[in-house]
């Protein structure tokens, strides 16, 4: 018993030992070689719909059709958003007002972007 044990104890100090090296090693890697961040438009110009049913019922993702399309058209690409069954509530202002998504901003606020954007809402 005392030998597998011994072992056991070997063993799992070695795993950790390399562990250990290839995190600094990696982390060191990173350091030395990070890559920059483009800063100019996509490539290639997507045309994307996005596509929505979920309206007042469930406020966050009742907005995630807009702030995701106009994160995507201030990527640079071609957006449209199509509304169907609830999601067509969202066209009215009084809901539009009421919708306070969790951890994202107001509606209104997003909805104001999108008009401001010009991308086109198709209830």
């Amino acid at each position: 018993m005392a030998n597998r044990r011994t072992f056991l104890e070997k063993c799992s100090q070695l795993c950790a030992g390399v562990l250990a090296a290839g995190a600094v090693a990696v982390s060191t890697s990173e350091a030395q070689t990070q890559p920059q961040a483009p800063t100019q438009a996509p490539s290639k110009r997507l045309k994307i719909m996005m596509k929505s049913a979920w309206g007042s019922d469930d406020a966050t993702r009742g907005s995630f059709a807009f702030s995701h399309g106009l994160a995507l058209a201030e990527a640079g690409h071609e957006v449209q958003i199509f509304l169907t069954s609830e999601a067509t509530y969202l066209m009215r202002k009084a809901t539009v007002d009421a919708m306070k998504p969790v951890g994202w901003p107001p509606l209104s606020e997003t909805m104001e972007k999108v008009v401001a954007k010009r991308i086109p809402v198709f209830a």
